[in-house]
């Protein structure tokens, strides 16, 4: 045995364990929120990232369809905790969350409520059903990617980007939207990527 097929057999085995355990912790941050097990679960994603593309022979005993079913389920079920963090760290508390998974937000008086002194307008909530929304969105980005079809993510910003196009009014849901969407498909697309990176 060469250098070369230990290399590959040592990158290999990191990659099965390190994916093997950001898909176990992605799973677990998206059942049970807590910050470290998000943090652990992008440590390990980067393990199997840096050992994917280290990888210099094809995926061999089937390789393939583990490391596709892992790194998929890892994109769809880590984005949530993904997204919910990066929202905690740059904006924390300062919305109300609403009863449908969105947030509150006052509306800007019309012309008539302001000539009639009032100030604030109606509360509504907006980006409702974020948490279904991303979960499609994710399957959709780890799907392009790992079907070789990266232009697809084009056409899942834009879908999603024109479905809350009538929501994004308000500051904060613009933030929002934008914070949540970032780092959801950063993530999906990191675990897809393994994918991509092992069995090239």
């Amino acid at each position: 045995m060469n250098l070369v097929a230990v290399a590959d057999a040592i990158a290999w085995s990191a990659l099965l364990l390190s994916l093997t355990a950001a898909t176990a912790l992605s799973v677990l941050a998206f059942l049970k929120p807590r910050a470290a097990f998000l943090w652990f679960a992008a440590v390990t994603l980067g393990i199997a990232l840096m050992a994917a593309a280290s990888i210099s022979a094809p995926a061999e005993f089937g390789f393939a369809p583990l490391v596709t079913v892992l790194a998929f389920t890892a994109a769809v079920f880590g984005g949530s905790p993904a997204a919910a963090t990066a929202l905690d760290l740059a904006m924390g508390a300062s919305v109300a969350p609403g009863l449908h998974g969105g947030i509150v937000v006052t509306e800007r008086p019309t012309a008539d409520e302001q000539r009639r002194g009032i100030v604030a307008g109606a509360r509504r909530e907006v980006l409702r059903s974020g948490l279904i929304i991303g979960i499609l969105e994710r399957v959709a980005t780890a799907g392009t990617i790992i079907a070789g079809f990266p232009e697809g993510l084009a056409i899942v910003v834009a879908v999603k980007g024109v479905g809350r196009f009538t929501e994004l009014e308000a500051p904060e849901a613009r933030e929002r939207f934008i914070i949540g969407t970032f780092a959801s498909l950063i993530w999906a697309c990191a675990s897809a990527l393994v994918v991509h990176l092992a069995l090239r």
